[in-house]
């Protein structure tokens, strides 16, 4: 943003001109400020909600029904980060800033990712299986199961007749995206290989039969932030995928 009035300062640094310039720019870099401060809180909380929802004496399934205000925090952890895939941005550091040089820093390569609030929840997640090694076959089955949850309710006819807004079946599709992505970050062999706990192949039918308006954001987040493809994720590796 502010593009219009950086050029103009740029071809006229008088002070009015830029004056008018820093007006415009301090307010969206306090913007990246909070989103990046917001990220740092998804990364202490998300394993603390996974604690919750793995492990113990409940299987993943009990969890699911027993939990559900616990699943439904997470879901919309997910559905926010899937609805904030943003582009490549770059923030610079002058006394003049709201951010100091070292957080200016640790932004800029925080908002160099393509998808920078989705890597913060994929590497928590990461984190917490790693720390928790006994967990991780409850916390793969456990996302996979939430994302089977999320597929059935948009493929069933009659689970999809009941929900009445277009909103919630966005959230859906977001959740169940976003699940499939932390599936494979966290599953020593990932979400695309035979035997998976999450069925990747009705996912991406699901998406591709969406407008495209809607389900490519979804499909690239796909095609790009899954793990165990990284290099390959092509668009032709998802047609693969649906030929398989």
């Amino acid at each position: 943003g502010a593009g219009k009035e950086i050029r103009e300062a740029i071809a006229d640094p008088s002070p009015e001109v830029t004056g008018k310039a820093w007006a415009a720019v301090l307010p969206l870099v306090n913007k990246l400020k909070r989103c990046y401060e917001h990220s740092m809180e998804l990364d202490k909380i998300v394993p603390k909600l996974l604690g919750q929802l793995v492990g113990g004496k409940l299987n993943p399934t009990q969890h699911l029904e027993t939990q559900q205000a616990l699943v439904k925090q997470l879901a919309e952890i997910l559905e926010f980060v899937l609805k904030r895939i943003v582009s490549r941005q770059r923030v610079d550091s002058t006394e003049n800033m709201l951010v100091s040089t070292e957080l200016a820093n640790r932004m800029s390569l925080f908002y160099a990712h393509a998808t920078p609030m989705l890597k913060v929840l994929s590497e928590a997640t990461s984190k917490f299986v790693n720390d928790n090694a006994d967990d991780v076959q409850n916390t793969t089955e456990t996302l996979g199961t939430m994302a089977k949850v999320c597929l059935r309710m948009l493929e069933n006819p009659k689970l999809l007749q009941q929900i009445e807004r277009e909103d919630t079946k966005m959230l859906v599709l977001r959740v169940m995206v976003g699940l499939v992505i932390l599936y494979d970050h966290v599953h020593p062999e990932g979400a695309f290989v035979r035997g998976a706990h999450v069925d990747v192949k009705g996912c991406v039918r699901l998406l591709q039969a969406q407008p495209a308006i809607k389900a490519e954001p979804l499909l690239n987040a796909l095609r790009y932030t899954t793990k165990h493809l990284n290099g390959e994720n092509t668009p032709k590796n998802i047609q693969r995928l649906l030929a398989a």
